[in-house]
């Protein structure tokens, strides 16, 4: 049975499910678990759908669910085949990361099971593991599981995030959109399993990798103030890559829908940021050393952090392997040789035919190696079905044949090649045994390989080592260059693993180093693998979840759009739309008006490739001139010839052209100049410094004006415009550091223009103005929708204090587009803004009758 949410899995699939319920301001205590399937209903006052259990938590404060396509269980039927049996998977990531969370903090786990439970037992199956591990299971019908992993995920995502494009239905594979529709039914089940044990106001929400990454969406809907953080295990690809992915903008927006998004390394989220700004027009800002994205109000957090190991778990194995007989064997086995080891799983992108070569390739040039050194390349069997599986397969075993007939003899074997499962321990042991680890992956997103292999040579303490099993503290790393763990291991001896030749010396190298280097290089890995442990990544995660939050119960936030395309729209408490009918009875009892109005962006929409006025503009502006008590004027940026030809219909109409350098008050007076520079030499100082960023940037162009110059990049590629015009900013303020300028950047612009000359000196020239004549403005609507328009925000907010308005005035200060600002009120678009202005005029055109009169004057 589908939930009341969504009952057409093809609308939901294209994004157009419908607006869920609002979240309650303080929505009363809900049950925490639901113990029985059923409809998931929504979370209202109508409870009576929902069969919940009467077993509350007994912990009041804050919880961590954590969501991921697999719980850290491991499972196996019983020996009378009647039921299941469970235990912790010791080395699940997910298991290991509570460590890092306060001791009070209760941790419950959300996600499916590695086993095919049957549809009788489940029932019970959720009740046992709720009581007994604190995990919800996730049960798939195995129609929506086989699209949504090995489909969607296995051969879309997966293959797209290790840069493996989809060229031909055998290599990659096509797009199909029935897979993509069960990724989001199979995410909004795991949705609905959150919301069976969550209790918005006090718990966090985290989700981990690719398999969930439109999960955020279905939360964010129900609960606009939930906490919600995403980690990203994989790799994330470049810009060029991810754009080639059909629903690429449904991806990222649901992505934005959580408050913390992690990566591993920077590479990561700067690919990630590049896709952000490319397709969905979004910059980021970097502050005290927090990365964040605005995003309609909210700031959603970047985090870069590169998950860790559990010490004490690797501690523990490496105890008991050198306690087990199979480390004396190996350790007899591999006496007097060198050994290299390889522990990788067996898929397309962790290159180990390349290291295979490799490894031929140093035992061809350095001979002295030959019945030495040994490669262990052990091949930990695919979860799932692999892409090309068995073409690798083929392939790694005839080159392991091939390298062993060529430099093998009696008794040696320069490969060892192990395609089954290998224990921890026993994965232990050959950590233990290897003088060098070495990772080929032509891109992975973490490989904690290393990180294990460090700590294993780190040696032990106590009887271990008293019985002679004793632990080097040396070790030596080659490490592809394209793995998420790479930049944190500086020791290491980085390679390019197309690149044979050079892996192989660099192999060479590593094992011919001289043994005081090796435990240098050993020192300065383990201290970095010892304290960033996977309790260290979990706790400073927690800890930006936390700052990232601070301010969601601060602002109002409410929801809006459909399917992916919704969003929170977070506003602080006294900034709120506009409302026409409160600025119309205002403006109907005023008796002093001064309008203030931009006009790119304001009353003419940003992209319009006709720049002038409509008619019904005109109109409008002519309607409210025609009022005596209305002062009005367009502050713009654009010259005093174009507004002149524009507006020339509008002979009341005020203008300030130039950010108002030059101001005119009415058509038939002369222009001001409202500056006291009238030096412009300095204009052959910045416009050569542009041309020479106009010609290595195409899309951009130079506007000349009278009293500035501006440099435009509205249709160069973005990110590359956006890198130019820093640059460009940094070089005019140098080359114009003794000008009396003021080098300005805006949106697509940068600009230089003389020093002293705002929008906001516009607005306080003209209630000065005002005030001589004894028309003290008590009303102002100031309307604007960039950067330079804030200056008259400003200057409005200051002018009750300097007296140069009445004390009583009512004040519209209004931004176009719902994003930070200093004025009090929005409205959406242009549109509403000649909408809002056409009501005035409408007022304007409507006598005032003698009760009116009356009540104002009252």
């Amino acid at each position: 049975m589908m939930s009341r949410s969504y009952t057409n899995l093809l609308d939901l699939a294209s994004g157009n499910f419908p607006v869920m319920g609002r979240e309650r301001e303080r929505p009363r205590m809900m049950p925490r678990v639901m113990t029985v399937p059923g409809s998931i209903c929504e979370l209202d006052d109508d409870l009576a759908h929902s069969v919940s259990s009467d077993n509350l938590s007994s912990l009041a404060g804050d919880r961590m669910i954590i969501v991921a396509n697999l719980l850290p269980l491991k499972a196996k039927r019983r020996p009378d085949n009647k039921g299941w049996s469970f235990s912790w998977n010791e080395d699940s990531l997910l298991l290991r990361l509570k460590d890092g969370l306060p001791e009070d903090m209760e941790v419950l786990f959300v996600g499916s099971l590695s086993i095919d439970v049957d549809p009788i037992e489940q029932d019970d199956v959720s009740s046992y593991l709720l009581d007994k591990f604190r995990c919800v299971p996730t049960f798939l019908p195995p129609n929506i599981l086989e699209k949504y992993y090995e489909g969607f995920c296995k051969r879309h995502l997966w293959p797209l995030f290790h840069y493996m494009l989809p060229f031909s239905p055998d290599h990659g594979g096509r797009f199909d959109r029935s897979m993509w529709e069960a990724y989001v039914s199979a995410n909004k089940m795991f949705s609905q399993k959150v919301v069976e044990v969550l209790n918005p106001e006090d718990d966090f929400v985290w989700v981990h990798d690719y398999h969930l990454m439109v999960l955020p969406t279905f939360l964010r809907r129900r609960f606009n103030r939930l906490r919600i953080g995403f980690f990203l295990h994989s790799p994330f690809p470049s810009s060029e890559i991810y754009r080639t992915l059909p629903v690429r903008e449904e991806i990222l927006k649901a992505l934005l829908c959580s408050d913390l998004v992690g990566f591993h390394t920077f590479d990561y989220a700067r690919h990630f940021l590049s896709c952000c700004s490319r397709m969905l027009g979004l910059e980021y800002q970097s502050k005290r050393g927090y990365i964040g994205l605005e995003y309609f109000g909210r700031t959603v957090g970047i985090k870069i952090m590169p998950v860790g190991i559990h010490m004490g778990h690797i501690e523990s194995m490496k105890k008991i392997a050198y306690k087990e007989v199979k480390f004396k064997e190996l350790k007899q086995q591999f006496e007097g040789k060198t050994v290299l080891l390889g522990v990788d799983d067996l898929d397309i992108f962790k290159g180990i035919n390349l290291k295979l070569l490799a490894m031929e390739h140093m035992l061809k040039q350095h001979p002295k190696w030959q019945g030495q050194a040994v490669l262990v390349q052990i091949a930990n069997p695919m979860w799932g079905k692999g892409i090309d599986l068995e073409e690798i397969q083929a392939e790694i075993q005839e080159s392991c044949n091939r390298i062993n007939k060529q430099f093998g003899k009696p008794g040696y074997e320069p490969i060892v090649y192990i395609d089954k499962p290998v224990s921890s321990s026993e994965r232990m042991a050959y950590y233990s045994l290897a003088e060098c680890v070495v990772v080929t992956a032509v891109r992975d997103g973490m490989n904690l390989t290393p990180y294990e292999y460090i700590v294993c040579r780190h040696g032990v303490s106590g009887s271990e080592t008293d019985s002679g099993v004793g632990g080097p503290d040396k070790s030596m790393l080659v490490v592809s260059e394209f793995i998420g763990c790479s930049p944190s291991l500086s020791g290491a001896i980085r390679i390019n693993p197309w690149n044979v030749e050079a892996t192989a010396e660099a192999m060479n190298e590593a094992v011919s180093m001289a043994e005081q280097e090796k435990q240098l290089r050993h020192e300065k890995h383990y201290r970095f693998v010892s304290t960033h442990d996977v309790a260290y990544w979990s706790r400073s995660f927690l800890q930006d979840m936390e700052r990232t939050c601070a301010d969601h119960f601060r602002k109002r936030c409410y929801g809006i759009g459909l399917g992916f395309g919704f969003r929170v729209v977070a506003l602080d408490p006294n900034f709120r739309k506009l409302s026409i009918d409160d600025i119309v009875n205002a403006y109907i009892k005023s008796k002093s008006r001064a309008i203030f109005l931009d006009y790119d962006g304001t009353v003419m929409p940003q992209n319009s490739i006709i720049k002038s006025p409509s008619s019904e503009v005109i109109s409008i502006l002519n309607r409210i001139c025609g009022d005596q008590n209305n002062t009005v004027f367009i502050v713009s940026g654009r010259g005093r010839e174009s507004l002149s030809k524009w507006f020339s219909p509008c002979r009341k109409l005020g203008l300030a052209a130039e950010h108002g350098y030059f101001l005119r008050w009415a058509e038939d007076q002369e222009w001001e100049v409202c500056s006291q520079s009238s030096d412009f030499g300095w204009m052959h100082l910045a416009e050569p410094v542009m041309q020479s960023y106009t010609d290595a940037t195409d899309g951009s162009c130079i506007e000349r004006k009278e009293s500035a110059i501006v440099w435009q990049y509205r249709d160069a590629d973005s990110g590359f415009g956006f890198s130019q015009a820093k640059e460009m900013l940094d070089h005019l303020e140098s080359v114009l550091a003794n000008e009396p300028v003021a080098v300005k950047s805006g949106q697509f612009i940068v600009e230089v223009k003389p020093q002293g000359v705002t929008k906001g000196l516009v607005a306080e020239k003209i209630f000065t103005s005002l005030a001589e004549k004894g028309k003290r403005a008590d009303f102002v609507l100031c309307i604007g929708d960039d950067r330079s328009d804030e200056d008259m925000f400003e200057i409005i907010g200051d002018a009750l204090s300097r007296n140069i308005i009445s004390y009583d005035t009512k004040v519209f200060a209004c931004t176009v587009g719902q994003k930070p600002s200093k004025a009090k009120y929005y409205l959406d678009d242009t549109s509403e803004v000649v909408l809002m202005l056409d009501s005035l005029a409408e007022a304007t055109d409507t006598p005032v009758t003698s009760d009116e009169e009356s009540e104002s004057s009252a």
